[in-house]
Formats: structure tokens, sequence, C-alpha cells
């Protein structure tokens, strides 16, 4: 019993060393030490990697960085993308997008998990495809083909509508189902494929077709609608094709882009005039209801009634009040006949003291002026004093020269030949002298007939042959103002030809009191 009580003690002591021994050899870490253990191990493993995955929950809050989430069918990863390097990604982070990520994988310490971080972006699958479309979106957009300025007005009310899109399938009935609720107009089908490989092909040609039709022929469509259902990026990827955007950009036809479903977007929605969300809502841009119209029809007319009446009830109302400001216009024609009359005789007045005031100046100024034949008799002696003086210059001259030629003649020339030569000479300024005599005697005689003239028109006596007088006091003095003139007074009034009249003055008034 004993032995068997020293086994069991044995035994146990044994198992205690055992487990003091596996203990002794297992590391100890704190929780710190073991997350940065974790973080060199990863990081020296996976130092620089490339993850294939789906962006979702993309968020971007105030500080700048990106933080999202790269998932695929089974697993999810975290991953951040700091704000310097979000700026240089080629690819903008929207949900959804599957995308192949180039980065290094890291850990997040406080919450004890992993991250990616990443380095650059790049599109995968149908990503890779929408990254073709955006690049030729921008060199699209470059070259204008979507500038809102060349978008071209919808009409109000096409009576041809020209529909590219299948024969067959729900997108035709439903467009022309609309169409005949609310307006019906006439349609054109253009059928072509909406999908494959000649889809692209097959609705250029139909938007370039139905520009080429003339007005002419009666056939050529107000309005475009190029339309198909919805489907996948590749089934709308012919809506995608640059040929088909050109050709829309350039119709001259309105178009209204119709493809897929409202979350579809196409190259040819940016470049066609309007874009409607369905098949069934570009019908319904295509024309208006016909039943409104006619209701909004009814409503301008009843309210155009309402209006006229209310404008002529207003007009009446006015005219009775303008007409009661005016009174009557005979009080305002007296009123103003009195004053053109007040008027017209201060005019009067104003004329005649004017005229005085003119006359007085030109009896003045004609007083002052020399008689005319004085002025002659001056001139006639001035010219005659002219004449002799120049005569007895040009005989001084000519015998001062004369005793010149002799002399030089008789050193040079024989007496006979000399006396003939200076006879000669003689002769010339002789002619010379009577037509320089002549010229200025003309010359002077047409000076003084101007002078004549002016003096004959400035002379007082020609104002005094169109009725006028000069009015002389009794000392002889020239009298210019009334003021200066008493009752009792004797005046000489000397008239045309030097005619008087002696009179007496009986009272003085002022022209207006007269």
């Amino acid at each position: 019993m004993a032995g068997v009580q020293f086994l069991r003690l044995l035994n146990y002591y044994l198992d205690m060393s055992t487990e003091s021994l596996i203990r002794s050899n297992i590391p100890e870490f704190s929780v710190t030490d073991l997350a940065s253990a974790l973080k060199r191990t990863l990081e020296d493993n996976y130092g620089r990697i490339r993850v294939r995955g789906e962006l979702s929950r993309v968020s971007r809050p105030a500080s700048g960085h990106l933080y999202t989430s790269l998932k695929d069918d089974q697993s999810v990863i975290d991953a951040v993308c700091w704000k310097g390097t979000v700026s240089r990604l080629s690819v903008k982070p929207e949900e959804g997008l599957e995308v192949i990520c180039t980065g290094r994988i890291t850990t997040y310490a406080p919450r004890s998990s992993y991250q990616l971080v990443i380095e650059s972006m790049e599109l995968a699958g149908e990503g890779a495809l929408l990254k073709l479309l955006e690049e030729r979106r921008k060199k699209l957009a470059a070259e204008g083909l979507f500038d809102p300025s060349k978008k071209k007005p919808l009409p109000f009310l096409p009576e041809t509508i020209g529909v590219i899109t299948s024969p067959t399938g729900a997108v035709i009935r439903d467009i022309l189902h609309r169409l005949s609720d609310r307006f019906p107009r006439r349609v054109l089908l253009w059928p072509v494929m909406v999908q494959g490989e000649t889809a692209a092909v097959q609705v250029e040609k139909a938007v370039r077709g139905f520009n080429a039709l003339t007005e002419d022929g009666g056939y050529r469509p107000d309005l475009l609608i190029v339309a198909r259902g919805g489907g996948s990026l590749e089934d709308l990827m012919p809506f995608n094709e640059e040929a088909v955007v050109r050709a829309v950009s350039e119709s001259a036809i309105p178009v209204i882009s119709a493809i897929g479903h409202e979350t579809d977007t196409t190259l040819i929605d940016h470049a066609a005039d309007r874009r409607a969300p369905t098949p069934t809502g570009a019908a319904e841009l295509a024309v208006p209801v016909r039943l409104d119209l006619l209701a909004q029809t009814k409503d301008n007319e009843k309210r155009l009634i309402n209006g006229l009446t209310r404008l002529l009830s207003e007009n009446r109302h006015r005219i009775k009040t303008f007409e009661a400001r005016l009174g009557r216009p005979e009080r305002i024609l007296e009123t103003k006949t009195q004053k053109t009359d007040h008027l017209s005789r201060k005019m009067d007045i104003l004329f005649r003291e004017l005229l005085n005031l003119k006359y007085n100046r030109l009896f003045k100024a004609s007083i002052r002026l020399t008689h005319p034949s004085k002025m002659l008799e001056i001139k006639a002696q001035s010219l005659s004093l002219s004449e002799k003086n120049l005569k007895n210059a040009y005989w001084t001259g000519l015998k001062s020269k004369q005793s010149d030629i002799i002399e030089v003649c008789a050193a040079l020339f024989p007496p006979k030949n000399r006396v003939s030569e200076d006879r000669h000479a003689l002769e010339k300024l002789k002619a010379r002298l009577g037509t320089a005599s002549s010229l200025l005697l003309e010359r002077k005689e047409t000076a003084l007939a101007r002078s004549t003239e002016k003096l004959e028109l400035l002379s007082f006596e020609n104002v005094l042959d169109r009725g006028y007088a000069v009015v002389f006091s009794e000392n002889g003095k020239i009298v210019r103002d009334s003021e200066h003139i008493k009752p009792g007074e004797t005046l000489r009034l000397r008239l045309r030809k030097k005619q008087e009249i002696i009179t007496s003055v009986k009272d003085v008034k002022n022209a207006q009191e007269s």
C-alpha cells in the first residue's frame, strides 16, 4: 500500500517537472511585442504585391486619405491610399469598380488588423473596359463633341420622328405605344442590330442616312431617337464606338438617346442633344400630351379674355380720371392765348428797341466817316502827288543812268553809235514808265472806287434817304436819348438833301407807353 502511494507521488512530481520544462521553452510576448512581430513578418514576406478585387466601402474623409476595401467572392481586405498618392492615381476609385492595386501589406496595431497600402491602381476585367471608355470619353470631349453649346433644341411638335432600333422587341413597341398615347406622329423606323459586331456600323449608317434625306422628299425626320433596352457593358459597347458618337454629334437633326436603363450611361448619351432614361422616356421627350395642350390652350384663351376685359375696364377708368383732371379745354386755350399775346407784344417792343439801337450805332459810325467827295479829293491829291514823285524819281534816275551810259559809251563806242543806242534805251525806259504809271493809276482808281462804295454804304445821307432823321438840340448837339429832351424845347430835324424841320417838344413818352 505504501509502495503504491510512493509510485503515485513519483508520477505526480514527474508530470510537474515535464509541464514546467515545456513552459520554460514557450516565449512570452506582450500584446505590443506580438503586434510588432506580426507586422515585421508580414512586411518582410509581402514587401510589394499586386491584389485584384472589387472596390467597396469607398470613403474619403476631410483628411484627404482614401479608405476602401478589396473583395472577391470569399474574402475582404482593408486598403488605404494616402492623400499624396490619391491625386496621382490613374483611376478614380468608385464603388463596385474591379481594379488591380499595387502596394504593400502592413498591420494596424490598435485594431490588430492588416491592410493594403495602395501605391497604384488600374482597371481589371470590366474595369479595364471602363478605363478604355474613360480615355475615349476624354479624347472626344477634348475635340468638343460633347460641348453643351452645340446641343440643338428639340422641336416642340415634330411632324416626323425617325427611330433607330431593332425592328423586333419591346423597345419599338414601347415607343410607338407612348407616342400614340401622347400625340400621334408619323414614325420612320430604320431597323438596325443593337448588339454584336455589326451593330455600331449599322447605327452609324442609320444616323447619317436620315441626315442625307432631303426635305423635298417629305421623309426627312424632324427628330431622331436612338434606342435599345438594358444590358451588360459589353452589350452596350456598340453605342460607345467612336464612329457612332461622331455621327450623332455631327447630326443636323436633333437626337435623343435612350440606351439601356436609367443607370446605364454610354458615350452616345454625351453626344446626343438630349438623353432619356428609357425608350419610353424618349417618346415622352419627343412630343407633348395632346390633351394637355388642348387644356392649356383653353386655359390660355380664358386667361387672355379675362386679361383683356380687365385691361379695358382699367383703361375706361383711367380715361374718366384724366377727363376729370383735364377740365374744360377752352380754359387751357384761353390761358395759352393770353400768354401768346403778351409774348407777342413784348417781342414787338424788343424788336423796336433793337432796331433803334442798330440805327443809332450806324448813325454814329456814319458821322465819324469822311464824306465820299472829300475822300475822293484826298485820294486824287495823293495819287497826283505819287505820280509827280514817280515822274521826278524816274527822270532823275534816267538822267543819272543816261550820264553813266554816256560816259561808258564815250569810252567804248564812237559818239554817233552811243547817241543811237542811248536814244533806243531811252525809248524803252519811256515805254516802261508809261506802262508802270498806267498800271499804278488803275490800281489806285480801283481802290478809290471800292472805298467810295463803302463810304456811300455807310454814309448817314443814305440812312436819311430811307426815311430816318437826325435830331439836333438847341445847342446843335445830336440827341440820342429822350431823357435829355424836355417839353417846350426846340429841336431841329435834319432830313435828306439837307432839309431841316424846326419843331417844339410837347411831351416825352417811351415807345411802349404809346
